[in-house]
């Protein structure tokens, strides 16, 4: 009785190790300040970037996608846990170099390498957290097996590399930074390609200081250190969907390529207006990608604006994961946006600090503050340059004038309406035209913040 016993035990092991084996992998590659027109299959003029084109020739790409901030740590919160920053409470960037050290992803946060923990993934973090720099705060506190990488912004003294717990690199050559990311990248998929995964690989790069390897700098040919960064970028793309291939698990790998928000100096937002740290459309409007096949047609181009709050319940879809405990969600399953068949999406919203700025819905956004303006003076000197010592990177860096959008003049007025649709560059407002347009905006936006106590 005791041996027929085990052989029913074994056959269940068995059959729920097998089904385990059957759920997709799970990649998110995030960029760091990469500007929506940085890429040539959202901008045609710009660096070739053609590992990451044909993801979204074999996958889905989002044109009108957003995040909540147009900064860092809020923006990659959300993007972990679903949830718009005034809820889960980070809503400023931590900061070691200027003493911003108390601040960080709160414990009562469910984050997805969380709950993928939890169905049996086994997680791991590269690159830059930005979600908290003191122990209680680490990505191995937080959903993640493994991590490798800066805590926070590659300018941010000091630059050191984290592994788990501890500090195994200082100073950092940067240069070598989108090499050694993607080496810890392609040996976490080897060693996990039997079992499903989570891998949240989060390049240093484009954020300052830009910086490329021997094979992809060019420093005979000036001010182009920006497009050698991207080239690197897009080689680093290129060897994970390789291993996958090699490994054969591509096709049951969900892949996302995104950006934390709007680009910096140098970069492009493909003609929007702003830049980080602005709520125009270049601060906020970032590129989106996602291949899986099993779910998504190839070479879909969506244009319903969604944002990054949907990504956490859209994965637990696609990967059919029912988390025992859950946070209120401000994203939704856009499963069937993705895959053409619904049309309609919530309203969503952006932040700076604790203000709601803007809400868009449908074609027309309505700006609710006065939106910040941004643009550094041409004699603007950066006290986070390369010095050679604790910041190694090349000198040549991008400068105040390659501003990387459409420059905004100094806002007078608090509500401002554009449809974007027809007015992507937000140069033509609608306000007083469409008071009725503004008027219900209002009320959306209203009806939206009185959930936030959820």
């Amino acid at each position: 009785m005791k041996h027929f016993l085990s052989i029913i035990a074994l056959g269940s092991l068995i059959s729920c190790s097998n089904e385990l084996s059957k759920s997709p992998n799970i990649i998110i590659i995030l960029a760091d300040d990469l500007g929506y027109g940085d890429l040539s299959c959202y901008n045609q003029n710009n660096t070739r970037t053609p590992e990451i084109d044909l993801l979204a020739e074999e996958g889905v790409m989002c044109t009108d996608f957003y995040v909540p901030t147009p900064y860092c740590a809020p923006s990659r919160a959300t993007l972990l846990t679903g949830r718009f920053p005034l809820r889960h409470q980070l809503i400023k960037n931590p900061t070691p170099d200027v003493g911003i050290n108390d601040i960080g992803i709160s414990s009562e946060e469910i984050t997805i390498g969380e709950v993928l923990q939890d169905a049996g993934y086994k997680t791991k973090c590269i690159g830059k957290w930005h979600l908290g720099h003191i122990e209680k705060f680490f990505p191995v506190k937080h959903g993640f097996d493994e991590y490798y990488g800066i805590l926070y912004s590659n300018d941010m003294r000091p630059v050191q590399i984290i592994e788990n717990m501890d500090t195994v690199e200082y100073p950092v050559d940067q240069s070598l930074l989108t090499q050694k990311y993607t080496t810890q990248a392609l040996d976490f998929i080897t060693r996990n390609k039997d079992n499903p995964f989570f891998l949240h690989l989060c390049h240093a790069m484009p954020h300052k200081p830009l910086a490329a390897s021997e094979g992809f700098y060019t420093p005979e040919t000036k001010d182009d250190l920006y497009d050698d960064v991207i080239r690197e970028l897009d080689w680093s793309v290129g060897q994970v969907v390789k291993k996958l291939k090699e490994l054969d698990i591509l096709d049951n790998t969900i892949l996302i390529f995104m950006s934390d928000n709007g680009p910096y100096y140098g970069g492009d937002t493909g003609g929007l207006k702003g830049m980080k740290a602005t709520t125009w459309e270049g601060g906020i409007r970032v590129p989106f990608i996602i291949r899986y096949p099993k779910a998504f047609e190839s070479n879909i181009v969506v244009k319903i604006p969604c944002w990054s709050p949907d990504i956490f319940p859209t994965l637990l879809a696609l990967a059919e994961i029912s988390p025992e405990k859950s946070n209120y969600l401000d994203g939704k399953n856009i499963t069937k946006i993705l895959q053409g068949e619904s049309f309609e999406h919530d309203p969503v919203f952006s932040l700076h600090n604790d203000k709601v700025l803007s809400i868009r819905k449908g074609d027309y956004k309505l700006f609710l503050e006065i939106p910040r303006y941004q643009k550094l003076p041409s004699d603007w000197v950066d006290s986070r340059a390369p010095d050679g010592k604790t910041i190694i990177a090349p000198y040549e860096q991008a400068r105040p004038e390659q501003y990387p959008g459409l420059i905004p003049k100094k806002p007078l007025k608090k509500f401002q309406l554009f449809n974007l649709k027809e007015d992507i560059t937000e140069s033509n407002d609608l306000s007083e035209e469409m008071p009725e347009k503004v008027q219900e905006l209002l009320e959306e936006y209203e009806s939206w913040y009185n959930t936030l106590d959820k």
